[in-house]
């Protein structure tokens, strides 16, 4: 039964995570959600509890493993257990290799890619004593192909797959499942650069609901079943 559930997902302030937070909170799933600004983050909880959804909130940043601890040990002691654990929180960059913004960079490769391997590693040793529970981490097709536009972007979200293997690996035999969604172009406000509205001419974005949906289809499976990994593209997307 998901309505005994607990629920944690990073980045849920806006875009497929207020989305992923929002779906699950409908079944009664007890949802905390974390995100580094605090006004988009208690407008998702206010629906969520507008709609007689269980929610907690925890404003802190992901790239401080410190504050993520706090995060889940604080989850721990309020609600008991964590089943399922959404690392979410990205952000991104479109520029080009000669004339990029380093300090952009830092900050794409340090919430993108540090903030996942924090997010995981003050979660899993929870997850690991109560002997169950869920990862399932939002990356991105633009870490399975490579393309010119988004060096780091794509840079980040390849480290992001590889991760997210070798967890899946270490952890297999423990009752701890992986899972990885690869969404294709979302109609985020990641999308609002020149490289991705040139894109979005040919292409109909996804919309965040589409990939809580696949989060929700990942979950639901039957306790012998897990997907370890899901692509996402919109339909007239080729790559």
């Amino acid at each position: 039964m998901i309505e005994h559930k607990v629920a944690l997902i990073t980045g849920g302030g806006s875009g497929i995570g207020a989305a992923i937070a929002e779906d699950p909170a409908r079944a009664g799933v007890w949802v905390v959600i974390n995100d580094l600004y605090p006004q988009p983050l208690e407008e998702v909880a206010n629906r969520i509890r507008s709609r007689g959804g269980r929610v907690m909130t925890h404003l802190a940043d992901v790239t401080d493993f410190e504050a993520m601890e706090q995060v889940m040990q604080q989850t721990m002691t309020q609600l008991g257990r964590l089943d399922w654990l959404v690392p979410n929180a990205a952000i991104h960059d479109a520029s080009n290799i000669h004339d990029g913004d380093p300090a952009r960079w830092r900050r794409v490769i340090d919430t993108n890619v540090t903030g996942l391997l924090y997010t995981v590693r003050a979660a899993l040793p929870h997850m690991l004593q109560q002997g169950f529970g869920h990862i399932v981490v939002i990356a991105s097709l633009s870490g399975r192909v490579t393309y010119v536009g988004e060096p780091i972007y794509v840079t980040s979200k390849h480290a992001q797959v590889a991760f997210v293997e070798c967890l899946r690996q270490e952890v297999a035999a423990s009752g701890i499942k992986v899972s990885i969604i690869e969404p294709g172009m979302v109609d985020t406000p990641f999308i609002d650069n020149p490289f991705a509205q040139e894109l979005k001419k040919t292409i109909a974005p996804l919309e965040a609901s589409d990939v809580a949906r696949a989060v929700r289809f990942i979950l639901e499976q039957p306790a012998n079943v897990v997907i370890n990994e899901l692509a996402v593209r919109p339909a007239q997307q080729f790559r």
